[in-house]
């Protein structure tokens, strides 16, 4: 076979092997990213322990999961100005050194309040190391290998949503919840000490005036905070609520109005119509993805009684279907367009959504599971498509404050849809304690809604793939 293969942008020859610096420099990346990433996965098994542990409600505890994503979303559009400034191999050990602090005082924690606390620093490093990991491949790797480095890059994502609730449920069933963030140290140790001999040092970059929109950062943390905390809480914090909406809508006044400064979020960009469908209907899927994320092995530990590592053996097929689909939906959106495929996933998952609003106590876990498969087909067919069609009609300046917008808002739907289906869970139990399976139904028909809303802007996006004339 010949060493070498076609290029599909350019037609010209490529190596087929990557490079032996670039490979080691991967593994190096993807020691530090693997972290965050199962961290992430391995909490969400945890959660009704802590609940039992720290004697609270699934209201209080789901915010373990929802602070740390709230101040990812925070951190990501403020990563590359950090990275230009003091360089990529600064910003990368300090991001791990962060994690690394966070996950040891989370280990520590003698309280749900103190844990939260301390999943919002985590957070800090971990809302980094993703973007940081894209960028130090992406200033190594030729043009023509780009495709294969980033696949590198994202392994962890891909293997984090099926190992995160095994490694978390056996681990939480052999210990003690406190491991889930032990077990981030000593990887973590390593990947410093790899980076420190492996990632070139780029040094940091000369800038003049301000680097940094220190007032767009100083209204958009406590708007996010405000506006979730606000929408899990009930009419009686509508206050709060309110709150988050006036500073939301006064750091969009000022990102439109800033002129020596570029803004953390530029809201321009969503006047283009593919981006501001793709990022809509990213922040609706993420509502109902990420709810499903926390109220499946809720029902199975609360509901079913199976034990944290049985609950994560039985959320399997749900990654399964993603890994399965993925390889399909790429090619399948290059050939037919975003809109088909997107709009196949929504059927598909609100498929796999009313079957779960049929839960009971006894729901066959062969049905389950055949749901699931269906539903990590769908988030594959979905995500896939939206992120190709979000970059149509964008030029190459503005695609790095797109990359933020669309990882913010994909965040910020995440932790909406805890927080808010968490809430809603709470309500429900209180209603039917003696059947919680009929809470967790009820629950689900949110899930089946927000579902159902994509549907909206899914038939904004590009009917079919963009072409262009050489």
């Amino acid at each position: 076979m010949s060493p070498f293969v076609a290029d599909t942008t350019t037609g010209a020859p490529v190596t087929a092997r990557l490079d032996p610096d670039v490979r080691k420099l991967g593994f190096v990346v993807v020691v530090g990213a693997v972290t965050a990433m199962l961290d992430m996965t391995m909490v969400a098994v945890a959660l009704a322990d802590l609940a039992r542990t720290f004697h609270t409600s699934i209201t209080t505890v789901q915010w373990v999961s929802t602070a740390y994503l709230l101040v990812i979303a925070v951190v990501i559009p403020v990563t590359g100005r950090l990275a230009e400034r003091f360089g990529t191999r600064t910003m990368w050990l300090f991001a791990l050194s962060a994690f690394l602090f966070g996950s040891t005082l989370c280990g520590l924690a003698w309280s749900v309040d103190s844990l939260i606390a301390f999943r919002a620093l985590q957070g800090l490093g971990g809302g980094m190391i993703v973007p940081l990991s894209i960028m130090i491949m992406a200033r190594v790797s030729e043009p023509s290998q780009r495709g294969r480095v980033m696949a590198l890059v994202a392994m962890p994502g891909q293997l984090a949503p099926i190992m995160g609730p095994l490694i978390g449920g056996l681990i939480v069933d052999s210990g003690s919840w406190r491991w889930v963030f032990y077990v981030n140290v000593p990887i973590c140790l390593l990947a410093v000490i790899l980076a420190r001999r492996a990632i070139p040092d780029d040094g940091p970059r000369e800038s003049g005036g301000r680097w940094l929109d220190v007032t767009g950062l100083t209204l958009l943390a406590p708007a996010l905070g405000l506006t979730v905390y606000g929408l899990s809480a009930g009419t009686h914090r509508f206050p709060l609520l309110a709150g988050g909406i006036v500073l939301l809508a006064v750091f969009t006044a000022h990102s439109l109005r800033a002129r020596d400064v570029a803004p953390l979020l530029n809201p321009r960009l969503f006047a283009n119509r593919p981006l501001s469908a793709a990022s809509t209907l990213n922040f609706l899927s993420r509502l109902s993805i990420f709810g499903v994320v926390i109220l499946m092995p809720l029902y199975f530990q609360e509901v079913r009684g199976y034990s944290t590592l049985t609950a994560g053996l039985l959320l399997a097929p749900q990654s399964l279907g993603t890994a399965l689909a993925l390889p399909y939906v790429g090619r399948l959106t290059d050939r037919i367009g975003a809109r088909p495929v997107v709009l196949a996933g929504i059927a598909l998952s609100t498929l796999s959504a009313l079957t779960f609003t049929q839960l009971d106590a006894h729901t066959s876990v062969v049905i389950i599971g055949a749901a699931l498969l269906v539903w990590g087909t769908a988030v594959a067919a979905v995500a896939v498509p939206v992120s190709a069609a979000a970059y149509e009609g964008l030029t190459p300046l503005d695609i790095p404050g797109a990359t933020s917008a669309i990882i913010t808002v994909q965040t910020i739907g995440a932790s909406v849809g805890a927080a808010v289906l968490a809430a809603i869970l709470q309500n429900r139990l209180a209603h039917h304690h003696d059947a919680p399976a009929i809470a967790f139904a009820d629950t689900f028909w949110w899930v089946l809604g927000f579902t159902t809303l994509t549907l909206i802007p899914a038939l904004l996006l590009p009917l079919a793939p963009e072409t262009r004339s050489d």
